[in-house]
């Protein structure tokens, strides 16, 4: 099988020759000691290449506009944080601190706006031009010629949301001021929309999509509030998606105990839950549920197994997975999230190993 037969086949619920698997970094970058690390141990292949990993994903390109558009929402260090390359093309301010959630927002450009007129001024990405996404067709193509499966992330709603509005600000908006929760969650759907559907066109075979809706004790909002504000968009993304190629997939992440809304997001059509925390999330007990009608991308802890146990117990718990969730397929193998700068190389090398070793089931 190459890899991208082995990834559709596991997605369709098909025994393997092997788990699919990969590190998460792979699909949404790297944090910065992690890089390093492999760089050392696998140059000159890519980390890819080296561990045989099964997906790569594609984005779209950089934006042309420029970031000082901003500067008027960003406050007084606006023009320090613009000089320093801080403010992402959202008019979002992150300190560095390494990548993705290893980085800091200051001060979210739309805290404490009231003016519905006032936010209807502000200066959007332009996610909606279709120079962002020229050549993707080719470029999905080159790597499904080389054997690869190919992941296209479409963004967030409300991480996207609470960058802007600021967090606090975001959830009160939730509560008291749904005009403005609404306003700001349709801004960014929209553009996830718009992505999603540009990459299911040009051939991705799953699209990301996510939100952290959940901490490891349950919901961040009360369920109705998520049905209210959260569902819908994502329907709406997800009808995009298969509304513009209806071969593509659909994932969903969100970290933490999202347990209440599985059946809600099989319901609006996910076909990927990621990343199934361990910590608070049984990965067997949602194969045995869910199963027949949800695929899993995840699984591995990356709070104590990875970074923290041997590399026997890394190996223990690909194992345990593979034998749990990995019967006719429906699972894509991975750590649950980013690897922190505390995991020793021995600990990703055994969790491949592990995962080349480890017989699928096939009954």
């Amino acid at each position: 099988m190459t890899s991208r037969e082995r990834v559709l086949a596991a997605l369709a619920h098909r025994a393997t020759d092997r788990v699919p698997r990969l590190l998460y970094e792979e699909v949404i970058g790297y944090t910065p000691s992690i890089e390093g690390l492999l760089r050392r141990h696998c140059a000159p292949r890519t980390p890819r290449e080296f561990f045989g990993m099964d997906l790569t994903a594609v984005r779209a390109h950089p934006t042309v506009l420029p970031r000082s558009r901003f500067a008027e929402w960003l406050g007084p260090g606006a023009a320090g944080a613009l000089a320093s390359g801080q403010v992402d093309e959202w008019g979002v301010w992150r300190r560095p601190g390494g990548f993705h959630h290893f980085t800091r927002i200051d001060e979210p450009p739309l805290r404490g706006i009231r003016e519905m007129s006032r936010l209807r001024e502000y200066p959007w990405p332009d996610l909606d031009e279709p120079y962002r996404f020229a050549g993707l067709r080719e470029r999905v193509d080159r790597l499904h010629g080389e054997g690869l499966a190919v992941v296209g992330y479409a963004g967030s709603v409300f991480e996207r949301a609470w960058s802007l509005r600021g967090f606090e600000e975001l959830m009160m908006d939730l509560l008291a001021a749904p005009e403005v929760a609404h306003y700001c969650c349709e801004r960014t759907a929209a553009l996830q929309q718009h992505a999603a559907a540009q990459f299911a066109r040009a051939g991705v075979d799953i699209v990301l999509t996510g939100d952290d809706i959940a901490g490891q004790s349950g919901l961040l909002m009360r369920v109705e509030t998520w049905r209210q504000f959260f569902k819908p968009r994502l329907a709406a993304t997800i009808r995009s998606v298969k509304s513009a190629n209806a071969d593509t997939r659909v994932m969903y992440h969100s970290d933490g105990d999202i347990g209440r809304v599985v059946p809600e997001l099989i319901e609006i059509g996910v076909d990927i839950l990621n990343p199934i925390q361990p910590e608070c999330m049984d990965p067997g007990a949602l194969k045995r549920q869910f199963g027949g009608r949800l695929c899993f991308w995840g699984t591995v802890s990356v709070q104590h197994t990875m970074p923290l146990g041997t590399p026997d117990q890394v190996r223990s718990e690909v194992r345990t997975r593979i034998r749990d969730v990995a019967r006719r397929g429906g699972l894509i193998l991975a750590p649950a999230h980013v690897l922190g700068p505390e995991t020793p190389w021995d600990n990703i090398a055994a969790f491949f190993e592990a995962a080349d070793a480890a017989p699928v089931r096939r009954d």
